[in-house]
C-alpha cells in the first residue's frame, strides 16, 4: 500500500471502550440500570457490557476502589458515543431517561440527533441516531456538522407514551468515541497520518474529525479543556482505551506496520491484535474483528 495515501478500509469500526471506574456497582447501575446495556461476563474486577448480552463488548468496565476522581482538565474521553439503530429507539431511550428524572443535553448535528448526559464518573455519553448519510451536509468539499436545537416533542412523538422500556436495543453499537487531546495538531497527525483514519471536520475551534469510510467521525478530537495538559493518568478513573476493528488482514498488517514505525518498542503484538497508547498516553487496541470477540 501507499504509505502516502493509505486510509483505513471503509468497513473499520470501533467497539470495547475500557473504563476505570471506582465503583462497579455505581457504574453498573448506570450502564444496565438506566442506559439498558446487559452484562456479557466478569473476570475479577472487570465487567464487560454489550448491548444484546452477546460478545463482542460496547463497554468494559474495570473498577478500581483507589482510582482518584477523574480530571476534566487531563487527556482522555470526552464522551462514548452509543449509536442506536433509529429515531424511534432514540426517542424511547430519550422517554425513560426523562422518567428517571436525568440531566440531559441535547444537539441536532445534521448529520445525527444526540442527547447528552454524563456516568457517576463524570465521564460524557453520548445517544444518538444518524439521519440517512443521503442527506448530510457538505459546504466546500467539507462535512458541515452543526449543533442546532432537537425537537425534543417532535422525537417523542414517534413512540406510544405508553410503552415500557425493555433496555437498548440490540443493535446499539458504539458510533464514535470523542477525546480530550493536549495538542490538537499531533493528534491529528496520529489519527489520520499513521493510523489512516480521513479528516472530515475541522472548522470547529479546537477540534478535529476523523473517520473511515466517509462516515461522519469515529474519532472526535479537541483541547477545549485539556490543551497542553499532561499525558493521562493511570491513578484516575477515567479512560483506559478503546479498540479499532479492522475487517481485513491487508489493512490490519499495513495500520500494524506503520504503527510500529512510529512507537517502535512500545507496541504490544500477537497475530492478530496489537496494542500501543496514541500521544497523550491513550490505549489503543487494533484486532480482526474474530479475535475482538473472544476478548
Amino acid at each position: 500500500m501507499d504509505q502516502q495515501k493509505f486510509r483505513l478500509p471503509d468497513a473499520t469500526y470501533l467497539e470495547n471502550i475500557r473504563l476505570q471506574v471506582p465503583s462497579l456497582e455505581s457504574s453498573l447501575g448506570f450502564y444496565v440500570g438506566l442506559l439498558g446495556l446487559r452484562e456479557i461476563g466478569r473476570e475479577g474486577n472487570r465487567v464487560r457490557l454489550s448491548a444484546n448480552g452477546q460478545e463482542p463488548p460496547l463497554l468494559s468496565l474495570m473498577e478500581n476502589p483507589r482510582a482518584g476522581a477523574r480530571d476534566a482538565h487531563q487527556p482522555g474521553l470526552y464522551h462514548s458515543a452509543f449509536l442506536v439503530p433509529n429515531r424511534i429507539e432514540l426517542a424511547r431511550m430519550l422517554k425513560n431517561l426523562i422518567g428517571q428524572g436525568i440531566r440531559l443535553g441535547f444537539g441536532d448535528h445534521g448529520v445525527s440527533e444526540a442527547i447528552y448526559l454524563s456516568d457517576p464518573d463524570g465521564n460524557g455519553v453520548e445517544i444518538y441516531a444518524d439521519r440517512p448519510r443521503s442527506g448530510w451536509p457538505f459546504q466546500h468539499g467539507q462535512l458541515a456538522m452543526t449543533t442546532q436545537e432537537v425537537d425534543v416533542a417532535g422525537l417523542l412523538a414517534e413512540i406510544d407514551p405508553s410503552a415500557p422500556f425493555e433496555g437498548a436495543h440490540p443493535a446499539t453499537r458504539i458510533g464514535h468515541v470523542h477525546l480530550q487531546v493536549s495538542d490538537l495538531a499531533a493528534a491529528g497527525q496520529f489519527y489520520a497520518g499513521v493510523l489512516g483514519f480521513e479528516v472530515m471536520q475541522q472548522s470547529y475551534p479546537g477540534a478535529l474529525f476523523v473517520s473511515a469510510g466517509g462516515y461522519h467521525h469515529h474519532v472526535g478530537l479537541n483541547t477545549w479543556h485539556s490543551r497542553n495538559a499532561g499525558p493521562v493518568s493511570p491513578d484516575r478513573a477515567g479512560l483506559l482505551g478503546f479498540s479499532i476493528v479492522i475487517p481485513d488482514q491487508e489493512g490490519f498488517r499495513e495500520v500494524r506496520k506503520r504503527v510500529e514505525a512510529t512507537v517502535a518498542g512500545r507496541v504490544a503484538t500477537t497475530e492478530r491484535a496489537f496494542s500501543f497508547q496514541d500521544p497523550d498516553g491513550i490505549g489503543i487496541r487494533v484486532v480482526l474483528p474474530e479475535y475482538e470477540m473472544v476478548r
